[in-house]
């Protein structure tokens, strides 16, 4: 699949003059200092770039290994850092050569070999070679969890023909080989994870100086050789999960850029000089069921709590529209959307007799949210709505990591959780329908320790047909990937409630050059700092 997602903005732009914006947010804070930009910064013609990229982001890790994360604030983070033979320019999901010196060169339908860009090196100054590939690919596929392994499950093995040359040896012709190959970020052979996890070693055009709970800092990489250099002497990151203190700070002008905006304070941050725009994405909450415990084996009861769920509601009252309701796995504008077989809106009585088909007329259950200020404000609208048709729902709170250790650590043959609602967006990795689908439901953690729905009969129907479709092409693939979606909106062993757009603000007069993306995490790779 050679077509990319058609992504649509919605922007908010304020009018008026640059000084205006300065006067509404005050530069006052990491940016340094009052006034006008000193430099063109890197890129141009003023010698090398000054100045710091400032950002608040909205999500918290301590875990920044890139062989194995899902963290929206790793991932993200790592960008800038680590790279991949091939990286995907994020606000369009294009493949571009980072670590490669080119594309691929094809060998046959199921072998290619990539050559290293001249010069690589890590931030230490050692020289990459082939055989950091090869033990980058087998640290991300022989990860405990193996978050990956089934996005690159089309691998059969990765060699280095000399110091320069890697050879990928594939199961089954593949399309999408540059694209997934970003998922393998390369780090030295002789780092280890616990190296990793705390402070990542990268080729990338940034270098971790120091992370914290509340911040990270980076400095320009001294030996990078590829096409992205820093355009600013320092960058500086706050982490800033609570939503208040995020806009405060974009208010105020101690940074320059501003993760995750909620819907309710566009208007204050316009008023105060910022550009946001909004863009619609993949990202998600989803409701994730323990398929395994009764009565949530029965995916008819599965099926009542989306019916049940007024997400119109939801969307109006949460999120003030910025979202698209689910008529299949993908988002309308993707090449790939298809309406699934079964779409649901909001029907109390049909919830109703799915539940006494069930036998199931009266259900109280747990329903475990991660602690996202977003998250938890749609908990008391989907208690309200599922109260009204027989489920009475009991909310427990927590962080997201500590939620996720409580579903995997432990060997009981039935999970004890029930139901979960969480946010999710594997469109960090890239925004194929085989990746997303091997995100969710592929043979991991998800379907392992989670929905527990591995080797069910729904799965299995699942995984046949993405199986087939990875190997077909054009309609006879598109064809196969419809019937993933009919599976899946039937069987919702997880699934969203509804597509969010993702609100970013900048300051125009800070940085240049910055693009909002559809997905979580920022990437400033192609920003300059003016101040």
């Amino acid at each position: 699949m050679e077509e990319q997602l058609k992504i649509t903005r919605r922007s908010f732009v304020v009018g008026g003059t640059a000084a205006l914006a300065v006067a509404g947010l005050g530069l006052a804070g990491c940016g340094g200092g009052g006034g006008e930009a000193e430099t063109e910064g890197a890129g141009g013609e003023g010698g090398e770039a000054t100045g710091t990229l400032t950002a608040a982001v909205a999500y918290e890790t301590t875990n920044f290994l890139p062989a194995n994360n899902s963290s929206a604030l790793a991932v993200g983070a790592n960008w800038h850092v680590v790279e991949g033979l091939y990286e995907l320019d994020m606000a369009t999901y294009e493949p571009y050569a980072a670590l490669a010196a080119g594309d691929p060169t094809q060998v046959s339908d199921t072998q290619y070999e990539v050559t290293l860009r001249e010069g690589a090196a890590f931030s230490d100054g050692t020289p990459v070679t082939a055989a950091d590939v090869v033990s980058s690919y087998e640290r991300t596929v022989g990860a405990e969890g193996a978050l990956y392994l089934s996005m690159l499950s089309f691998i059969d093995s990765v060699e280095s023909k000399d110091d320069t040359t890697v050879v990928f040896n594939l199961k089954h012709p593949f399309s999408l080989v540059k694209e997934r190959l970003s998922l393998i970020k390369v780090v030295p052979t002789n780092a280890t994870d616990a190296d990793l996890t705390a402070k990542p070693t990268g080729t990338g055009p940034w270098v971790y100086d120091s992370i914290t709970e509340s911040t990270i800092d980076y400095t320009p990489n001294p030996n990078y050789t590829g096409s992205k250099p820093a355009k600013a002497a320092t960058m500086h990151w706050d982490i800033i999960k609570d939503d208040t203190a995020r806009t405060t700070a974009m208010q105020s002008g101690t940074v320059g850029v501003m993760e995750n905006v909620p819907s309710n304070v566009i208007d204050q941050l316009q008023a105060a000089g910022a550009t946001v725009e909004s863009v619609q994405g993949f990202n998600l909450p989803f409701l994730m069921f323990n398929t395994k415990k009764a009565p949530f084996d029965n995916k008819k009861v599965r099926q009542a709590f989306f019916y049940a769920i007024d997400v119109e509601k939801l969307i109006a009252n949460t999120v003030e529209g910025l979202a698209a309701p689910v008529t299949c796995f993908l988002t309308s504008d993707h090449p790939n959307y298809h309406e699934a077989a079964t779409v649901y809106t909001y029907d109390p009585d049909m919830a109703k007799r799915l539940l006494e088909e069930a036998g199931q007329t009266s259900i109280s259950c747990k329903l475990d949210t991660t602690d996202h200020p977003w998250i938890t404000a749609l908990s008391p609208s989907i208690k309200e709505d599922l109260a009204a048709v027989g489920i009475t729902v009991e909310i427990g709170e927590q962080a997201s990591g500590s939620l996720y250790a409580n579903l995997t650590d432990t060997d009981e043959e039935i999970q004890p959780f029930d139901v979960v609602l969480a946010p999710g967006d594997p469109t960090v990795f890239g925004n194929d329908p085989d990746l997303l689908m091997n995100w969710w439901y592929g043979d991991n953690s998800w379907t392992q320790k989670r929905t527990c729905w591995k080797d069910s009969e729904g799965y299995n129907s699942l995984r046949a047909a993405m199986d087939a479709a990875v190997q077909a092409t054009g309609d006879e693939q598109q064809e196969l990937w419809n019937q993933c979606f009919d599976i899946l909106a039937d069987e919702v062993p997880l699934y969203p409630l509804f597509h969010r757009q993702m609100t970013t603000a900048y300051n125009a007069t800070m940085v240049e050059g910055f693009k909002p993306i559809s997905t979580t995490g920022l990437n400033l790779l192609d920003a300059t700092a003016l101040v």
